[in-house]
């Protein structure tokens, strides 16, 4: 457990006090906040929805409890290109933030964030704006490591050692990406539409411009996911174009390799025949003659085609 006060306290250093200003960070799993939730009468809708791995984001809130819902995307172990989405809890009351992730990576790395911004006097809407900050800054992140990729699959195409293979993979699983954080882009601007209309007035006028720039973030990741989503379809018409082209080439040289056999193939046929009379085999220098004719056939359909870049 993480609870900042007047500094980081680290793991359970403190209780939790019912007097006084605290913001916990913390597993789902932890039985001691699930407990306190429930002693303060934490609505037990609420706490199946916390538990719920399946559930999407939301907000919801009564008289003691506001609870919003959010999605922090984690590297998938299939790929570094994949990344899946884990559900993060806000609840916030009168005198607590708390925070809670099933991956105790999240509550860490999330921590760590918000422990260069923290101030003691930070109020707790302010908390809870930075927080939903910080998930968008780490999934800005995300999006630019795949622009990137996309730009070193871009020149990797036109490369004599392409992998196609490799290169259809990353693609797949940065589509995949994109697709999901543009959706949960869309619902975390839906939901923060949300806690901006729930705020009071004087606190809403207060955090007017920081949550300005967070939905001005939100818009450019729901943008950027899709530009980037439609340069992935660019990117595999552009592959499948190159690899048609290739496939072509290796055809074409097949056709030209062939197209300079056929005369010969209809020559020496003509010499497999078994006629009784041909006069061509009683010539001291027939088997020459036909060698030398087969070789200047084959030489000047080499050079045609050669000019004609066939081959």
């Amino acid at each position: 457990m993480y609870i900042f006060s007047d500094r980081l306290y680290r793991k359970n250093e403190i209780k939790l006090r019912d007097d006084k200003k605290q913001i916990v960070f913390t597993t789902i799993d932890n039985h001691e906040i699930i407990e306190w939730l429930e002693t303060h009468n934490f609505p037990e809708s609420f706490i199946e929805d916390i538990t719920n791995e399946d559930q999407s984001v939301a907000y919801e809130e009564n008289d003691t409890f506001k609870l919003a819902i959010f999605k922090y995307f984690q590297k998938d172990p299939e790929d570094e290109l994949l990344y899946h989405a884990e559900n993060i809890v806000i609840i916030i009351t009168v005198n607590k933030f708390i925070f809670l992730a099933r991956d105790e990576k999240i509550v860490k790395s999330v921590v760590n964030h918000l422990y260069k911004r923290y101030k003691p006097n930070d109020s707790l809407e302010y908390i809870m704006y930075s927080v939903i900050d910080v998930l968008v800054d780490q999934t800005m992140s995300i999006v630019d490591k795949i622009d990137n990729r996309l730009e070193e699959i871009e020149d990797r195409i036109f490369d004599e050692t392409l992998d196609e293979q490799e290169v259809q993979k990353n693609l797949y699983f940065s589509r995949r990406s994109l697709n999901r954080i543009g959706k949960v882009s869309v619902q975390h601007n839906d939901t923060v539409n949300k806690i901006i209309n729930h705020l009071p007035v004087t606190v809403r006028e207060k955090l007017r411009y920081e949550f300005i720039d967070l939905k001005e973030h939100l818009s450019f990741l729901i943008n950027e996911s899709k530009t980037y989503l439609d340069r992935t379809g660019y990117l595999q018409t552009l592959l499948m174009g190159f690899l048609s082209n290739r496939m072509n080439q290796a055809m074409q040289r097949l056709a030209a390799i062939s197209l300079i056999f056929l005369p010969l193939t209809f020559i020496v046929g003509n010499y497999g025949m078994n006629f009784r009379y041909m006069p061509e085999l009683d010539w001291k220098y027939g088997y020459l003659l036909v060698w030398g004719l087969n070789l200047g056939i084959a030489y000047l359909i080499f050079k045609w085609l050669k000019k004609k870049k066939w081959i």
